[in-house]
């Protein structure tokens, strides 16, 4: 059956119903009418009407992804006055009644053929947040085992996938990632001879920062099969195979304590919120009395999703983008809730600090390595998951420059008899 483009009248009706009559980007339709400033410096391309038909169905941020990773909806110009639209989107579903209008408007055809869903899209089996080593290893290998060579495009030299700290704008990313390492070994006040655990040790910057300046020995765990086999080849290739041990491993299956100090960084959001306690604990069992812990971990701000009931919170997770192209499964926890779980778990929390800009900044340099790689990116993985992660990207770096995520690293120590380990004050 031939499919007839909707009319102007459609395009702008639908528009209005996400964006209100005055958009502030042009908006361009596949009639060649268009919508919005004729200066601004973003436009919205909708390239076919399946477009605006993953919108009407799926209202707010994922029906825009659809939309964005099938390639129905394209962006020219400034892509983050394209992400900042998040923040116009309606959160909620449309009444009956608007959406019986918009598919009146969409016609027959947006019903009885709807939009195929981009492959990329997945659902992680199993209740969300129940955090299973199936499920964790399910969600963790989606998300990195996409292939070395794309995040070697994306993160560059450092094959570093957790936020930098940059000491000015100016700083290159490489030398901020340098800088975010050694502010960990500082902390953690490493020193000659110790054994540091890395949990969630990527490709394994933390571990080859930490025994090539520090001289301590490493354990780092990954259950990504594709970051194991790179971390070794970069042990390898700096000669500090002895010093470095690099396992696939479940942190529930660790034994092999004690540990001089423990860092975590970008890997207690796969852990869960009904984890939390548990994960401390087992952290805290393997560290030696006054031994120091890094947690190193995104956050969101404290409100009303800090009180939604479990079946709330299921819902709210399986309709976002990011829960279904790119984290399934992962949780995000409020600072609050974060510092009350480890110090449940008999640690004493000694300080906490905000990264929230640096991260902001971290990721603009990923989507311009991305960008500046394209062609090769989309040869590696294909256009919709480049396309997944640009949006991805570009999304958070937006979120953490206007707060609704933050960061933070928080140091905590296993205090026994009133000795922390510590000093009086901060001596990084």
């Amino acid at each position: 059956m031939e499919v007839h483009p909707l009319s102007s009248f459609a395009y702008r009706s639908i528009t209005h119903a996400f964006l209100g009559p005055e958009p502030p980007v042009r908006i361009r339709f596949p009639d060649g009418s268009a919508l919005g400033p004729t200066d601004a410096k973003t436009t919205i391309i909708i390239r076919s009407d399946d477009a605006l038909k993953h919108i009407v169905r799926a209202p707010g941020e994922l029906g825009v992804a659809r939309a964005y990773v099938s390639g129905a909806l394209d962006v020219e110009g400034n892509l983050w006055g394209f992400v900042d639209l998040q923040e116009l989107l309606p959160d909620v579903h449309f009444s009956p009644r608007e959406t019986a209008r918009l598919l009146r408007l969409l016609g027959p055809e947006a019903i009885l053929h709807p939009p195929q869903i981009p492959a990329e899209e997945v659902s992680i089996g199993g209740p969300f947040g129940r955090h299973t080593r199936r499920s964790d290893a399910e969600a963790v290998s989606h998300h990195y085992d996409v292939g070395n060579e794309f995040y070697r495009l994306v993160l560059g030299p450092s094959w570093t996938y957790s936020c930098a700290v940059f000491t000015s704008a100016e700083d290159s990313l490489e030398q901020a990632q340098a800088q975010k390492y050694d502010l960990i070994a500082r902390k953690l006040g490493l020193q000659p001879g110790m054994r540091l655990l890395d949990v969630g040790c990527g490709w394994g910057g933390m571990a080859l920062h930490a025994a090539e300046h520090y001289g301590v020995d490493v354990v780092g765990i990954t259950i990504s099969e594709a970051q194991a086999e790179m971390a070794r080849a970069r042990v390898a290739e700096a000669g500090l195979g002895d010093r470095i041990e690099i396992r696939i491993q479940d942190y529930r299956d660790l034994d092999d304590g004690p540990f001089d100090a423990i860092s975590s960084i970008g890997m207690f959001e796969h852990v869960g919120a009904d984890h939390l306690r548990h994960y401390f604990e087992i952290l805290h069992g393997l560290l030696v009395p006054g031994g120091r812990l890094l947690n190193h971990q995104i956050g969101r701000r404290p409100g009303s999703a800090t009180r939604l009931r479990h079946n709330e919170r299921t819902a709210v997770h399986r309709r976002g983008f990011v829960h279904r192209y790119v984290f399934p499964n992962g949780e995000l926890h409020e600072i609050g809730a974060l510092v009350n779980g480890i110090q449940r778990s008999g640690f004493e929390v000694r300080h906490v600090e905000s990264l929230r800009e640096h991260y902001a900044l971290t990721l603009r340099h990923w989507v311009n390595n991305l960008d500046a790689n394209w062609p090769r990116a989309v040869a590696l993985v294909g256009e919709g998951r480049a396309r997944v992660w640009r949006l991805y990207m570009a999304g958070s770096s937006s979120q953490f420059r206007k707060g609704t995520i933050e960061i933070h690293q928080v140091l905590a120590s296993k205090s026994t008899g009133g000795v922390s380990g510590m000093g009086w004050r901060p001596t990084w």
